[in-house]
């Protein structure tokens, strides 16, 4: 058997892709801007926060990256609707949609009032699945498959004993919707992924990096689960977002790709 005819050059490229990324303005919606951006994707960015909104397309333009911006959050229908139709008019297609948006509400559940529980619940599933439905009927009408990718996180797979009982339900609610769009739009060539990482480097997680002894102790716990034996940087997501938004991934869907050095796997 001679060697397959494989065209590695052509894999990860993105280039003049669509790319809708819900949640732009976020610790992972920069990555994912840099990440797609940097690779010729053409992108539109989404946040409720108009200011946020205009400082990273500000930076994103002095990069020298296509961004047009859209200053909604995926609450409604009428919401998602002028998202891809946003999309549409500026590029002509919706190839690429990334749910980056989300949010955490860290309680006892005993302590956490039931609209706590369902906003957090709105945000991060009723959002990508209202985004998912707007998106997708795009895709299927253009007739030529796209890519589809979700935020998970460690979470959806494993517990955690401080109050994170919205969290993860809402994180195990993402996995099942990337296994059930990844089963039903199989057919039109849509892949369906999720990529769900545990903790890296941003904003909200820079005390555990920092050198004192209450970060140490923190870090040291949780390093004791991952084989890797080190915290997450940006460009440890950046791989395989890429690789879910590219035709690298087209045999893959319904997946849920664990960026965590392991944590999961012991």
């Amino acid at each position: 058997m001679s060697l397959p005819r494989i065209d590695t050059g052509s894999l990860f490229d993105v280039a003049g892709k669509s790319a809708i990324i819900v949640g732009a303005t976020g610790s992972f919606g920069k990555v994912v801007c840099a990440t797609l951006g940097k690779s010729g994707a053409r992108l539109v960015v989404t946040a409720g926060s108009k200011d946020g909104l205009a400082t990273l397309t500000a930076e994103l333009a002095e990069a020298g990256i296509e961004a047009v911006p859209v200053n909604r959050r995926p609450n409604t229908e009428t919401d998602c609707d002028a998202i891809v139709a946003a999309a549409v008019e500026a590029y002509g297609s919706v190839d690429i949609l990334v749910i980056a948006s989300g949010m955490n509400d860290v309680s006892p559940i005993v302590d956490m009032a039931p609209d706590r529980f369902q906003k957090v619940m709105t945000a991060n599933v009723d959002g990508a699945w209202l985004m998912a439905r707007a998106a997708g009927k795009r895709m299927i009408e253009q007739g030529r498959g796209g890519k589809v990718v979700f935020t998970s996180s460690a979470r959806g797979k494993l517990g955690h004993p401080a109050g994170y009982s919205a969290y993860c339900t809402s994180k195990s609610a993402i996995d099942g919707m990337t296994k059930a769009l990844g089963c039903e739009w199989g057919k039109y060539g849509i892949t369906v992924n999720a990529i769900a990482p545990t903790v890296f480097r941003s904003p909200v997680t820079a005390w555990m990096f920092e050198d004192n002894d209450n970060a140490t102790n923190v870090r040291n716990g949780f390093l004791a689960r991952v084989p890797i034996g080190r915290l997450g940087e940006p460009e440890d997501l950046a791989g395989p977002l890429l690789f879910l938004c590219s035709r690298a991934s087209d045999f893959h869907t319904g997946h849920i790709v664990y960026a965590d050095g392991g944590y999961t796997a012991g």
